[in-house]
């Protein structure tokens, strides 16, 4: 271990004598390191030398450059040394200005030794609290840094008051849970130069995830271009749902963007899918002290990554549970019908989210009625979706109802999808 460094910084050559003196003991067995400057100069240019010193012991009154000037050197340089300051008996102003300009401690002249060797011990071990501290802040902001490459600024500024809300533990609760996956993106790599790649994923992973938690969600795993997210949790949120369609929206609004950027540079991206689900699940940190991975098991989890598969069917690009609907006052989007997903023995109804200004829109008031006598399986459902076509003909979700009314199939309940 370096034992501690001390720079003595005085103009009379008795004193390096004395000081040398009284400490030879602990110096020669390792105890502590001596070092002098016969001013404040002399003491800039030892420390530019030594960088590690512990505490600069000056006398105020030196030529060429006085223990106040070099207090204020001191105090511009990055390091955590600690200045004890040496002055005349009585001189009060000057050991006054000193102690303004973040000197730590002082001794008077004629030195006594004793009270020396406790201003030294006293000083050592305040630089040793201090970095102690600065250890444990250091490591604090390296937690804090971490926490935030999975969690929003708001969870992360939660769990830094309240640590013990990662421990490794879990616990059942209500939470929406939201999986996007980037479409034909395996193809797009196989195609492409490995940068290009970095570069696209990386741009669209770090679009994608600061609108999660600029929502308030937690990202629980990337896996390539795929992003599973909960609302709710770790942190309390009784508007979960809401939250996580906002965000689902938001996601689309950028991938949608995204996708265009590409295409003006000769790039064909395909469609972010996004699937969310509102349900009780076991969520926690799994993995112990050694690793974390904060996530979620149970069949609302499931049910979230089979909606996000389900897009693929049925030509929508974000399809949420009427689980999640019912938790919105005034959920905003229109039926898509009741999806037998893969693994599921039970149907689930399902919507397309929409913005507010679009649910007031002719076209979705028409889709609506439609959907009404699909339900009904009126056969007026195939003219009402026949004439939606004909005016949005871009419009995915009339085109699978279509599909579907032409093959003879009649009602809401849409078979194995996801």
């Amino acid at each position: 271990m370096t034992p501690p460094r001390i720079l003595v910084v005085d103009d009379e050559p008795d004193l390096e004598a004395l000081i040398s003196q009284k400490f030879r003991r602990r110096v020669r067995e390792g105890e502590l390191d001596l070092l002098f400057a016969h001013d404040g100069k002399h003491a800039l240019e030892v420390l530019e030398e030594n960088p590690k010193i512990d505490i600069v012991l000056s006398d105020i009154n030196m030529p060429r450059m006085d223990g106040l000037t070099l207090l204020d050197r001191l105090s511009e340089m990055e390091t955590d040394l600690q200045t004890v300051m040496v002055s005349a008996y009585g001189d009060m102003n000057n050991i006054r200005a000193a102690m303004n300009r973040g000197a730590f401690d002082f001794v008077t002249k004629p030195i006594e030794f004793e009270d020396l060797d406790r201003t030294i011990a006293k000083t050592l071990e305040h630089l040793e609290l201090l970095r102690q501290l600065r250890t444990a802040r250091d490591k604090a902001e390296q937690a804090r840094l971490t926490l935030s490459r999975y969690f929003s600024p708001t969870v992360v500024e939660t769990l830094s008051r309240d640590p013990e809300a990662i421990e490794a533990k879990g616990e059942r609760r209500v939470a929406t849970f939201l999986f996007t996956d980037l479409a034909d993106f395996t193809q797009l790599v196989e195609s492409s130069d490995s940068d290009l790649i970095v570069e696209i994923l990386n741009e669209y992973l770090d679009g994608m995830t600061r609108t999660i938690f600029s929502h308030g969600g937690t990202v629980m795993k990337i896996i390539g271009d795929a992003i599973q997210v909960i609302f709710g949790a770790p942190v309390d949120d009784p508007e979960h749902a809401a939250h996580a369609v906002a965000c689902a929206l938001a996601l689309d609004e950028f991938a949608q963007g995204f996708q265009k950027k590409l295409l003006d540079r000769g790039i064909a991206l395909g469609d972010t899918r996004i699937g969310v689900n509102s349900g009780d699940a076991i969520i926690g940190n799994f993995g112990g002290k050694s690793y974390f991975d904060y996530t979620a098991y149970g069949d609302a989890v499931n049910t979230a990554a089979r909606l996000e598969q389900a897009n693929k069917t049925i030509g929508t690009r974000i399809c949420t549970s009427e689980s999640v609907a019912k938790g919105i006052d005034n959920f905003s989007g229109r039926p898509i019908g009741r999806l037998l997903l893969k693994g599921k023995t039970q149907a689930v109804t399902c919507y397309e989210p929409l913005s507010e200004a679009l649910v007031d829109t002719d076209q979705v008031r028409d889709y609506k009625a439609a959907y009404e006598l699909l339900e009904a399986s009126d056969p007026k459902a195939r003219q009402s979706f026949a004439a939606l076509l004909a005016e949005c003909e871009d419009d995915p979700l009339i085109l699978f109802h279509l599909g579907r009314l032409l093959a003879g199939e009649t009602g809401a309940d849409i078979e194995a999808v996801g």
